[in-house]
């Protein structure tokens, strides 16, 4: 249990650090809005409804087929996607074949898709 705290903690302090350096957006808690009135919106909420429907893995690959170009927007919306997952329990992710690490994993295949994998070696070394 405190590992997947330890987890949860990384994942969120992650995400808010590139919402700072990356888009100058200072938010303990990112939160759908930000994208509100943006051609991403129904994205977001598309990936998010699938999240809660229980289809995580589906909307991961979505995710993952929309962040394919370098759009920082995209961008954006994949950390608002991690940060919902983020916030759902140890057991409704285990119900529908999830676990915090590959949250983590998930996170990090994206930010360094757009070349910002120091941030993640920065929250990830001892």
């Amino acid at each position: 249990m405190l590992e997947q705290d330890y987890i949860m903690r990384l994942i969120k302090e992650m995400v808010r650090a590139i919402l700072k350096l990356v888009f100058n957006i200072d938010m303990d808690t990112p939160a759908e809005e930000l994208l509100v009135g943006t051609q991403y919106e129904e994205s977001l909420k598309e990936l998010l409804h699938m999240v809660d429907s229980g289809n995580i893995n589906e909307a991961e690959d979505r995710l993952f087929q929309l962040c394919e170009d370098d759009d920082k927007h995209k961008l954006e919306t994949a950390l608002l996607f991690y940060t919902h997952l983020n916030k759902k329990d140890d057991e409704f992710l285990e119900k529908n074949n999830f676990g915090r690490e590959e949250i983590m994993l998930g996170l990090k295949t994206i930010i360094s898709d757009y070349g910002l994998e120091n941030i993640a070696e920065a929250f990830l070394s001892e």
